[in-house]
């Protein structure tokens, strides 16, 4: 039986991205399969199918693009446990794609879905909302009553980074564009500065406690975005490295984000209850996926992308 997948044959632009009719896939011992509902856009897939990232995230080709499912359980491999075909499971899959109809995944990788939300919309947490965690809890250490600047609100990462950080308390300043405005004053900033009308330090009142970077810096933007954080204050990027002087008595970090399956089921819960929204500014059928790769690479992409097949 044949499904349609969205694959890469060789590293390059968007054309690259061929739509291949591929055998279903069969689920392998402690597997699923999974149907799938939709996965997500996430803008460093572009550096993947471009083959920036074949030094550390290294992809046997042809490949299947996307990290991000949600879907139902279609079928179950031997010696799977805690699965009934049916199952709605959201996860970030590791090693193979979810761009295709079905995929076959790691039972380990998967956790039920949102109930409260589509399960499409559920496709856009894994990836961004762990990236988000681990930024704003593990390595910023963001608690109540301190001021957070996020730097790069209105992307996928950066309104779950925004909702988070005020969930935890904090005071939070983001930089979003004047279409973004609005849906990060949602998810909870206290005040917004346009990075487009001048300097974001010149724009900030006082020093704050920890800056999150979400987007690409120019070394002159990043030095003055690190001269905003007070001593013994953190950085954290998950883009440029941003480096405070030697003197500054800041730590700063470049982080990478992990799978982390028990901060996914917490997330989901946070979904559940009403804390966390998914901002989702648009959906595609597969066959879009290639322009919506276009689209990235332009900057004309808020929020979160899902794509269903």
């Amino acid at each position: 039986m044949k499904m349609e997948s969205a694959r890469i044959h060789a590293f390059g632009d968007a054309s690259v991205i061929r739509y291949d009719d591929v055998p279903r896939p069969r689920p392998g011992s402690s597997e699923v399969l999974v149907r799938v509902a939709a996965t997500s856009f996430n803008p460093t897939e572009v550096a993947l199918r471009a083959g920036q990232l074949q030094a550390f995230l290294p992809v046997d080709l042809p490949g299947t693009l996307g990290w991000d499912v949600a879907g139902t359980v279609a079928e179950i491999g031997s010696g799977t446990e805690g699965f009934a075909v049916g199952d709605r499971v959201v996860g970030w899959l590791e090693g193979t794609g979810a761009a295709a109809e079905y995929v076959q995944a790691p039972g380990a990788l998967l956790v039920p879905a949102p109930a409260s939300v589509p399960l499409t919309h559920a496709a856009a947490l894994p990836v961004a909302g762990l990236t988000a965690w681990q930024a704003v809890f593990e390595h910023g250490k963001v608690t109540a009553g301190q001021r957070v600047l996020v730097n790069g609100a209105g992307g996928g990462v950066g309104g779950f980074v925004t909702q988070l950080a005020r969930h935890a308390g904090a005071e939070v300043i983001a930089t979003a564009s004047a279409r973004s405005d609005q849906a990060v004053r949602r998810h909870g900033a206290h005040d917004v500065i346009d990075y487009t009308a001048g300097p974001v330090a010149a724009a900030l009142d006082g020093p704050v406690d920890t800056l999150l970077n979400l987007v690409p810096l120019s070394s002159r933007d990043a030095a003055a975005l690190a001269s905003a954080v007070r001593p013994g204050g953190r950085i954290v990027s998950i883009a440029t490295p941003v480096e405070p002087p030697a003197d500054a008595g800041v730590r700063a970090m470049h982080m990478i984000a992990r799978n982390d399956v028990a901060q996914l089921t917490a997330l989901v819960e946070l979904v559940d209850a009403g804390v966390v929204a998914l901002d989702i500014s648009a959906s595609h059928p597969l066959a879009d996926l290639a322009d919506v790769h276009r689209l990235s690479e332009a900057g004309r992409i808020r929020g979160k992308v899902v794509i269903f097949p």
